[in-house]
Parts: C-alpha cells; sequence; structure tokens
C-alpha cells in the first residue's frame, strides 16, 4: 500500500453493466426512468437476463471519480467492499490496472458484489437498477489510519450513509482526516439521499467537510432553497468550498465571497450522460490538487465532464489531457 496519495475515495464499490435500451425496456421492466432504482438480488437477475449485450466496467460515483484522477495522472486509492466473486475480480482488476491502490481485500463470505445496470436510451438519458450487494458490508473496521494512509484528500459519497455503519465509518474517517491534515470532500450523491440524511449532512459539512460537491437539486436540498440563487447565497455564509454543477448550465464554485462561473462547452449530440457529474469531480480534485485556481479546476472539470457525455460510459480515458492547454477560461469571478 502506498500511504501518500493526492485523492483516497471510500464508496460504494460497484460494477456497472451497461447496454443501450429503448423506453419499452424500461417501462417493461418498470423502472423509473433517469432514476436511481435500488433492487434486490432476484430482481438484477431478472434484468441481467432479460438485457442484451452490456459493457463491464468497475463503478460507482465516488469509483468513477477516483478511475478519472487516475487515469489523468493523479495519486489515487480506494476504500469498497466486493465479494470475491467474478464481478469482485472484475471491479478489483479494473481499478488496479489504472494504477488505483485497493485497499481492501475481497471478502471470501458475504453477499455478492453489487452491481448497476446502466440501461442508455437513444436520448442518451440513463436509468440505473442498482443492487448494493456486498456494499452494505463496508464497516467501521474497514477504516483505520493504515488502510487510510496519508491523502491529501479524502472523498465521500452521500450513498455510504446508507449503509450500516456508514454514519460511524464516516465519522471515523473525518477524524482520521483531522488527525493527519487532509482535506474531506463529499460528494452529495442525489437529492433523494441528501432527503433522507439532510440534517447527518449538515452536521458533517460543519464538522469535517472542507469541500462539497453537488448539483443544483442536491445543494437545494440541503439548504432547503427554493431557487439555484437562493442556494448560492446561502452556501455563501459557510467556509466550505462548494462545487455546484448544473448540467447544461454550466458550474458555479463558491468559497465564503468568491464565485466562480463557468459556462457548459455545448456538444452536438449527448451519447451518454452517465457519470457527468463523476468527470466533473475528478477534473476538479485533479486540479485542486494540484493547487490550481479555482477557475481553472472549474474549466478542467467542465473539459472532462464534456468529453465524457459524448462517449458510452462514465471513464475518462487515459490521454484525455493530452489535448488540454491550462489558461484562462471563459468564467467570470464576481
Amino acid at each position: 500500500m502506498t500511504a501518500n496519495t493526492q485523492l483516497l475515495g471510500i464508496s460504494n464499490a460497484i460494477v456497472d453493466i451497461l447496454a443501450h435500451v429503448d423506453q419499452d425496456f424500461i417501462d417493461q421492466i418498470g423502472a423509473v426512468t433517469g432514476a436511481m432504482n435500488l433492487i434486490d438480488e432476484d430482481r438484477a437477475r431478472d434484468i441481467y437476463e432479460k438485457m442484451g449485450p452490456a459493457t463491464e466496467i468497475s463503478g460507482g460515483s465516488v469509483a468513477n471519480t477516483v478511475a478519472g484522477f487516475a487515469n489523468m495522472g493523479g495519486s489515487a486509492a480506494f476504500i469498497g467492499h466486493v465479494r470475491k466473486d467474478q464481478l469482485g475480480e472484475i471491479f478489483n482488476h479494473d481499478m488496479r490496472t489504472l494504477g488505483v491502490d485497493i485497499r481492501l481485500e475481497p471478502a471470501k463470505i458475504g453477499v455478492p458484489t453489487g452491481r448497476s445496470y446502466i440501461l442508455i436510451t437513444p436520448d442518451g438519458q440513463r436509468t440505473m437498477n442498482t443492487y448494493l450487494g456486498s456494499c452494505t458490508e463496508l464497516g467501521i473496521a474497514d477504516i483505520t489510519v493504515d488502510t487510510v494512509g496519508e491523502p491529501k484528500a479524502i472523498l465521500l459519497e452521500g450513498y455510504v450513509w446508507d449503509v450500516a455503519e456508514g454514519p460511524a465509518l464516516v465519522r471515523k474517517a473525518m477524524n482520521i482526516a483531522a488527525d493527519i491534515g487532509a482535506s474531506v470532500a463529499l460528494s452529495l450523491s442525489d437529492s433523494h439521499c441528501v432527503d433522507r440524511h439532510r440534517e447527518s449532512f449538515l452536521e458533517a459539512v460543519k464538522s469535517g467537510v472542507h469541500i462539497v460537491i453537488a448539483d443544483d437539486d442536491e445543494i437545494g436540498a440541503l439548504m432547503q432553497t427554493d431557487t439555484f440563487e437562493d442556494s448560492v447565497a446561502a452556501v455563501a455564509e459557510y467556509d466550505n468550498l462548494f462545487v455546484l454543477t448544473r448540467s447544461e448550465r454550466g458550474s458555479v464554485i463558491v468559497h465564503r465571497d468568491k464565485h466562480v462561473v463557468q459556462e457548459a462547452t455545448p456538444v452536438d449530440k449527448v451519447v451518454d450522460s452517465t457519470g457527468a457529474g463523476d468527470a466533473y469531480c475528478a477534473g476538479f480534485l485533479y486540479g485542486w490538487a494540484n493547487d490550481w485556481p479555482l477557475d481553472e479546476c472549474a474549466l478542467i472539470g467542465t473539459y472532462c465532464a464534456t468529453r465524457v457525455i459524448q462517449q458510452l460510459g462514465a471513464r475518462i480515458e487515459p490521454g484525455l489531457l493530452d489535448d488540454y492547454s491550462p489558461g484562462v477560461s471563459d468564467s467570470a469571478d464576481s
């Protein structure tokens, strides 16, 4: 294990199984279009049997960000729980080939490795059907000074709060971060997750989280605001760095009285919106970890998200920065 890394992700370890389908297929299986549908093992098996050709790749929101961060040349590690089964082997092998330091060995007993059937309709919309499986067995015993090491930042996702020992392991990770001087970043996952854990999220933001990453719906749910403008005003009262994404409306970075507004980059066709936010997060944190100014962090985040939505899958591929030239962005400071 490498103790010193730029970014350590702690999250659900899920294998993404991606397939192109039409809307009739979504309706046939009774999934909520465009949503993340939690399913049990039997339903996971049923959906898989009905699917056509698919692509399997390590996934989960934070895992996608960590993988993208590594593929940009960053030093990254990951803590997540998989079973010693076929999908568990796929997850760990895939991450290790990218240079990600996997901090937990696969479990020899327990439920199967988690997986998400990501069904992509012709408009690029994604409908996720997720069986958490082994993810639910991530526990406080997995978070130690040895598995955490000495990262510059620890990235958590809101979905970890859904795990039985999630809140406790998050608190332990934040305590270790405080002891070693690491920053803690929290990705809010989705607005429904925020609704489930709002008070706990707010407590974490006030007592251990340094960077909050959210889309406009998620930050509205956290701040209990009706408009994005109200959300921006609300977060400006906090000391945290807020990274707020707005899909085709770009992103806004807020750190107290400093605001960076970054426009989105138009594309001719969205192939797959899977992981756009994860890619933005990877780019932003890559810039942040390398001490770039906030406007440049927002610009590279936008660049990564723009590239990812024009391909199948959430993965930032190696060489993405070959065509990227740091410089003055179209953002405006206020």
